[in-house]
Protein backbone atom coordinates (compact mmCIF):
# COMPACT_ATOMS: atom_id res chain seq x y z
CA UNK A 1 0.00 0.00 0.00
CA UNK A 2 1.54 3.65 -0.99
CA UNK A 3 1.31 5.62 2.12
CA UNK A 4 3.67 8.54 1.05
CA UNK A 5 1.77 12.09 0.97
CA UNK A 6 2.65 13.39 -2.49
CA UNK A 7 2.35 17.16 -3.63
CA UNK A 8 2.67 18.79 -6.81
CA UNK A 9 3.22 21.99 -7.86
CA UNK A 10 2.00 23.14 -11.23
CA UNK A 11 -1.92 22.41 -12.23
CA UNK A 12 -1.36 23.26 -16.18
CA UNK A 13 -2.03 21.55 -18.56
CA UNK A 14 -0.19 18.56 -17.48
CA UNK A 15 0.10 19.19 -14.44
CA UNK A 16 -3.79 17.89 -14.54
CA UNK A 17 -2.38 14.11 -15.42
CA UNK A 18 0.13 14.42 -12.31
CA UNK A 19 -2.81 15.24 -9.85
CA UNK A 20 -5.32 12.94 -11.72
CA UNK A 21 -2.68 10.13 -11.30
CA UNK A 22 -1.73 10.70 -7.60
CA UNK A 23 -5.39 11.01 -6.49
CA UNK A 24 -6.28 7.76 -8.10
CA UNK A 25 -3.75 6.32 -6.03
CA UNK A 26 -4.55 7.76 -2.79
CA UNK A 27 -1.05 9.61 -2.24
CA UNK A 28 -2.29 13.45 -3.43
CA UNK A 29 -1.60 15.14 -0.10
CA UNK A 30 -1.56 18.91 -1.77
CA UNK A 31 -0.96 21.66 -4.99
CA UNK A 32 0.95 24.75 -5.50
CA UNK A 33 -0.89 27.03 -8.26
CA UNK A 34 0.03 30.67 -8.67
CA UNK A 35 -2.71 31.05 -11.48
CA UNK A 36 -6.50 31.60 -9.99
CA UNK A 37 -8.02 29.85 -12.93
CA UNK A 38 -5.91 27.02 -12.58
CA UNK A 39 -6.48 26.79 -8.43
CA UNK A 40 -9.71 27.06 -8.90
CA UNK A 41 -10.19 24.46 -11.04
CA UNK A 42 -8.25 22.26 -9.20
CA UNK A 43 -9.96 22.87 -6.08
CA UNK A 44 -12.89 21.93 -7.72
CA UNK A 45 -11.59 18.92 -9.04
CA UNK A 46 -10.20 17.76 -5.68
CA UNK A 47 -12.21 19.53 -2.45
CA UNK A 48 -10.55 17.99 -0.07
CA UNK A 49 -6.58 18.38 -1.26
CA UNK A 50 -4.67 21.52 0.45
CA UNK A 51 -4.04 23.90 -2.30
CA UNK A 52 -1.83 26.94 -2.10
CA UNK A 53 -0.81 29.73 -3.93
CA UNK A 54 2.77 29.24 -3.06
CA UNK A 55 5.14 26.58 -3.67
CA UNK A 56 6.77 27.31 -0.28
CA UNK A 57 3.37 26.84 2.06
CA UNK A 58 3.02 23.51 -0.02
CA UNK A 59 6.41 22.74 1.23
CA UNK A 60 5.96 23.30 4.91
CA UNK A 61 2.71 21.46 5.03
CA UNK A 62 4.08 18.09 5.84
CA UNK A 63 4.31 16.65 2.60
CA UNK A 64 6.83 13.62 1.77
CA UNK A 65 8.30 14.31 -1.72
CA UNK A 66 6.62 16.98 -4.48
CA UNK A 67 6.63 16.64 -8.91
CA UNK A 68 7.30 19.78 -10.19
CA UNK A 69 5.30 20.46 -13.64
CA UNK A 70 6.08 24.12 -14.37
CA UNK A 71 7.81 25.68 -17.02
CA UNK A 72 10.93 23.92 -17.41
CA UNK A 73 12.55 27.84 -16.26
CA UNK A 74 11.34 27.49 -12.69
CA UNK A 75 12.73 23.80 -12.03
CA UNK A 76 15.14 24.42 -10.62
CA UNK A 77 14.17 27.37 -7.94
CA UNK A 78 11.27 25.08 -7.29
CA UNK A 79 13.25 21.86 -6.48
CA UNK A 80 16.58 23.85 -4.64
CA UNK A 81 13.43 24.69 -2.00
CA UNK A 82 11.74 21.37 -2.17
CA UNK A 83 15.43 20.06 -1.24
CA UNK A 84 15.86 22.63 1.38
CA UNK A 85 12.60 21.50 2.69
CA UNK A 86 13.65 17.71 3.00
CA UNK A 87 11.75 16.86 0.07
CA UNK A 88 12.46 14.26 -2.74
CA UNK A 89 11.76 15.07 -6.05
CA UNK A 90 10.58 14.36 -9.34
CA UNK A 91 11.26 16.93 -12.16
CA UNK A 92 9.50 17.35 -15.41
CA UNK A 93 10.89 17.31 -18.27
CA UNK A 94 13.57 18.89 -19.38
CA UNK A 95 14.87 18.98 -16.06
CA UNK A 96 16.00 22.50 -16.30
CA UNK A 97 17.13 24.76 -18.91
CA UNK A 98 21.00 24.42 -18.53
CA UNK A 99 23.71 21.81 -17.15
CA UNK A 100 24.67 23.83 -14.69
CA UNK A 101 21.54 24.05 -12.57
CA UNK A 102 21.04 20.25 -13.63
CA UNK A 103 24.48 19.80 -12.10
CA UNK A 104 23.47 22.09 -8.97
CA UNK A 105 20.20 19.67 -8.34
CA UNK A 106 22.18 16.64 -8.51
CA UNK A 107 24.78 17.82 -5.98
CA UNK A 108 21.78 19.36 -3.82
CA UNK A 109 20.38 16.23 -3.81
CA UNK A 110 23.23 13.67 -2.98
CA UNK A 111 23.75 16.54 -0.14
CA UNK A 112 20.37 16.05 1.73
CA UNK A 113 20.31 12.10 0.45
CA UNK A 114 16.81 12.96 -1.76
CA UNK A 115 15.55 11.13 -4.57
CA UNK A 116 16.26 13.09 -8.06
CA UNK A 117 14.16 12.01 -10.49
CA UNK A 118 13.40 13.54 -14.11
CA UNK A 119 9.90 12.87 -16.32
CA UNK A 120 11.51 11.17 -19.21
CA UNK A 121 8.25 9.51 -20.07
CA UNK A 122 9.01 7.13 -23.17
CA UNK A 123 11.13 5.63 -20.57
CA UNK A 124 8.61 3.88 -18.84
CA UNK A 125 6.94 2.28 -21.85
CA UNK A 126 6.99 -1.64 -22.17
CA UNK A 127 7.95 -1.14 -26.20
CA UNK A 128 11.20 0.63 -24.87
CA UNK A 129 11.83 -1.78 -21.91
CA UNK A 130 11.42 -4.30 -25.12
CA UNK A 131 13.63 -2.77 -27.21
CA UNK A 132 16.59 -2.11 -25.01
CA UNK A 133 16.76 -5.94 -24.42
CA UNK A 134 16.45 -7.14 -28.37
CA UNK A 135 19.24 -4.64 -28.79
CA UNK A 136 21.25 -6.10 -26.18
CA UNK A 137 20.60 -9.64 -27.26
CA UNK A 138 22.21 -8.98 -30.47
CA UNK A 139 19.18 -10.09 -32.34
CA UNK A 140 19.22 -7.41 -35.10
CA UNK A 141 23.11 -7.65 -35.09
CA UNK A 142 24.99 -4.29 -35.00
CA UNK A 143 23.31 -1.71 -35.04
CA UNK A 144 23.35 0.99 -37.81
CA UNK A 145 21.40 4.36 -37.25
CA UNK A 146 18.01 5.11 -35.13
CA UNK A 147 15.74 7.61 -36.69
CA UNK A 148 13.05 9.36 -34.45
CA UNK A 149 10.56 11.62 -35.38
CA UNK A 150 7.84 13.96 -33.09
CA UNK A 151 5.95 15.77 -34.94
CA UNK A 152 2.57 17.56 -34.95
CA UNK A 153 0.71 20.77 -34.77
CA UNK A 154 1.73 21.46 -31.30
CA UNK A 155 1.87 24.57 -29.02
CA UNK A 156 4.57 26.68 -29.83
CA UNK A 157 6.91 27.90 -27.15
CA UNK A 158 8.45 31.46 -26.47
CA UNK A 159 11.47 30.24 -24.23
CA UNK A 160 12.32 27.01 -25.86
CA UNK A 161 12.02 25.56 -29.13
CA UNK A 162 10.77 22.43 -30.42
CA UNK A 163 14.04 20.51 -29.73
CA UNK A 164 13.74 21.26 -26.01
CA UNK A 165 9.79 20.87 -26.22
CA UNK A 166 9.29 17.86 -28.31
CA UNK A 167 12.89 16.33 -28.84
CA UNK A 168 13.94 15.56 -24.51
CA UNK A 169 11.67 12.20 -24.39
CA UNK A 170 13.31 10.94 -27.58
CA UNK A 171 16.94 11.79 -26.82
CA UNK A 172 16.55 10.29 -23.68
CA UNK A 173 15.23 7.25 -25.55
CA UNK A 174 18.10 7.06 -28.07
CA UNK A 175 20.87 7.94 -25.19
CA UNK A 176 18.51 4.42 -22.74
CA UNK A 177 19.22 2.36 -26.34
CA UNK A 178 22.31 3.16 -27.24
CA UNK A 179 24.43 3.03 -23.67
CA UNK A 180 26.64 5.73 -25.05
CA UNK A 181 26.87 9.32 -24.83
CA UNK A 182 27.37 11.14 -28.41
CA UNK A 183 30.71 12.37 -29.46
CA UNK A 184 29.22 14.14 -32.18
CA UNK A 185 26.23 16.07 -32.92
CA UNK A 186 24.64 18.19 -35.79
CA UNK A 187 22.01 20.69 -35.38
CA UNK A 188 19.45 22.70 -37.82
CA UNK A 189 16.52 24.27 -36.95
CA UNK A 190 14.54 26.46 -38.88
CA UNK A 191 12.73 29.53 -36.68
CA UNK A 192 9.10 30.92 -38.92
CA UNK A 193 6.81 31.64 -35.71
CA UNK A 194 9.58 33.45 -34.05
CA UNK A 195 12.51 34.96 -35.06
CA UNK A 196 14.76 33.39 -32.39
CA UNK A 197 12.80 30.19 -31.53
CA UNK A 198 12.83 27.06 -33.56
CA UNK A 199 9.75 25.45 -35.11
CA UNK A 200 11.19 22.38 -36.88
CA UNK A 201 14.40 20.74 -36.05
CA UNK A 202 17.01 18.03 -36.70
CA UNK A 203 19.24 16.55 -35.15
CA UNK A 204 22.40 14.31 -35.67
CA UNK A 205 24.30 12.03 -33.47
CA UNK A 206 27.27 10.14 -33.90
CA UNK A 207 28.25 7.72 -31.21
CA UNK A 208 31.52 6.17 -30.02
CA UNK A 209 30.66 2.64 -31.57
CA UNK A 210 30.14 4.04 -34.57
CA UNK A 211 25.49 4.14 -34.71
CA UNK A 212 24.15 7.42 -35.39
CA UNK A 213 21.14 8.53 -34.31
CA UNK A 214 18.63 10.82 -36.11
CA UNK A 215 15.70 13.32 -34.66
CA UNK A 216 13.08 15.49 -36.13
CA UNK A 217 10.98 17.70 -34.30
CA UNK A 218 8.12 19.78 -35.49
CA UNK A 219 5.02 21.65 -33.99
CA UNK A 220 3.89 23.07 -37.43
CA UNK A 221 3.13 19.08 -38.59
CA UNK A 222 -0.69 18.43 -40.10
CA UNK A 223 -0.16 15.03 -38.76
CA UNK A 224 0.23 13.37 -35.33
CA UNK A 225 3.64 11.48 -36.29
CA UNK A 226 5.52 9.53 -33.47
CA UNK A 227 7.89 6.61 -33.91
CA UNK A 228 11.66 5.02 -34.43
CA UNK A 229 13.37 3.04 -36.75
CA UNK A 230 16.25 1.41 -35.96
CA UNK A 231 18.18 0.30 -38.42
CA UNK A 232 20.71 -3.16 -37.84
CA UNK A 233 22.33 -5.60 -40.31
CA UNK A 234 19.41 -8.11 -39.44
CA UNK A 235 16.99 -5.53 -40.74
CA UNK A 236 14.76 -2.67 -39.31
CA UNK A 237 12.94 -2.53 -36.15
CA UNK A 238 9.64 -0.42 -36.31
CA UNK A 239 8.25 1.06 -33.14
CA UNK A 240 5.22 2.73 -33.84
CA UNK A 241 4.29 4.96 -30.32
CA UNK A 242 0.85 5.49 -31.63
CA UNK A 243 -0.01 1.67 -32.11
CA UNK A 244 2.44 0.84 -29.06
CA UNK A 245 3.45 -2.24 -31.36
CA UNK A 246 7.06 -3.11 -32.82
CA UNK A 247 7.45 -4.69 -35.95
CA UNK A 248 10.45 -6.66 -37.08
CA UNK A 249 11.52 -5.73 -40.95
CA UNK A 250 13.42 -8.45 -42.16
CA UNK A 251 14.68 -6.64 -44.91
CA UNK A 252 18.13 -5.74 -45.50
CA UNK A 253 21.38 -5.86 -47.76
CA UNK A 254 23.32 -8.79 -48.11
CA UNK A 255 27.40 -8.90 -49.03
CA UNK A 256 26.61 -9.06 -52.27
CA UNK A 257 24.57 -6.07 -51.74
CA UNK A 258 20.97 -7.96 -53.16
CA UNK A 259 18.23 -6.99 -51.72
CA UNK A 260 16.91 -9.52 -48.81
CA UNK A 261 13.33 -9.37 -48.08
CA UNK A 262 12.22 -12.37 -45.43
CA UNK A 263 9.06 -10.40 -44.56
CA UNK A 264 7.93 -8.70 -41.27
CA UNK A 265 6.11 -9.22 -38.39
CA UNK A 266 4.79 -7.86 -35.14
CA UNK A 267 6.85 -8.84 -32.42
CA UNK A 268 5.68 -6.64 -29.15
CA UNK A 269 2.29 -4.99 -29.11
CA UNK A 270 2.11 -3.40 -25.38
CA UNK A 271 -0.92 -4.44 -23.25
CA UNK A 272 -3.73 -2.41 -23.43
CA UNK A 273 -4.81 0.21 -21.77
CA UNK A 274 -1.30 0.80 -20.51
CA UNK A 275 -0.52 4.13 -18.29
CA UNK A 276 2.94 4.93 -18.92
CA UNK A 277 2.46 8.08 -16.43
CA UNK A 278 1.05 5.80 -13.86
CA UNK A 279 4.00 3.36 -14.69
CA UNK A 280 6.52 6.22 -13.98
CA UNK A 281 4.71 7.76 -10.94
CA UNK A 282 4.58 3.71 -9.53
CA UNK A 283 8.27 3.94 -10.10
CA UNK A 284 8.88 7.60 -8.45
CA UNK A 285 7.01 5.65 -5.53
CA UNK A 286 8.79 2.65 -5.01
CA UNK A 287 12.18 4.85 -5.44
CA UNK A 288 10.78 6.70 -2.50
CA UNK A 289 10.22 3.39 -0.22
CA UNK A 290 13.17 1.75 -1.41
CA UNK A 291 15.60 4.95 -1.72
CA UNK A 292 16.53 3.54 -4.64
CA UNK A 293 17.89 4.93 -7.62
CA UNK A 294 15.28 5.91 -10.46
CA UNK A 295 15.95 4.40 -14.05
CA UNK A 296 15.19 8.50 -15.07
CA UNK A 297 17.39 9.88 -12.55
CA UNK A 298 19.26 13.52 -12.43
CA UNK A 299 22.32 12.09 -13.98
CA UNK A 300 20.23 10.97 -17.18
CA UNK A 301 18.14 14.27 -17.04
CA UNK A 302 21.48 16.52 -16.99
CA UNK A 303 23.06 13.79 -19.91
CA UNK A 304 19.68 15.71 -22.01
CA UNK A 305 19.94 18.71 -21.18
CA UNK A 306 24.10 19.26 -21.59
CA UNK A 307 23.19 17.64 -25.43
CA UNK A 308 20.49 20.40 -25.83
CA UNK A 309 22.47 23.21 -25.05
CA UNK A 310 25.13 22.08 -26.58
CA UNK A 311 23.26 22.14 -29.82
CA UNK A 312 20.56 24.73 -28.87
CA UNK A 313 21.05 26.68 -26.05
CA UNK A 314 18.07 28.50 -24.21
CA UNK A 315 18.99 32.29 -24.15
CA UNK A 316 16.07 33.66 -22.14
Amino acid sequence: MNSQKIGVVGAGAFGKNHLRTFHEMGVLAGIAEPFPKARESAQQAYPGVPIFENASDLFASGIDAVTIVTPAHLHAPIAIQAFDAGLDVFIEKPMTLNSAEAEDLIARAAAKQRILMVGHLLLYQPAIAFLKEFLEAGTLGKVFTLHQDRMKLGRARSVENVLWSFGVHDLAVLLHLTGQVPVKSTFIGHCGLQSTIADDTFLHLEFPDGTQAHLHNSWLWPDNRRGLHIIGEKGVLHYDEVAQQVTWHRKTINAALENVDDGSEIIFTAPPNFQPLRAEIEHFLHCIRTRSTPLSDGHGGAAVVRILEQVSPVSA
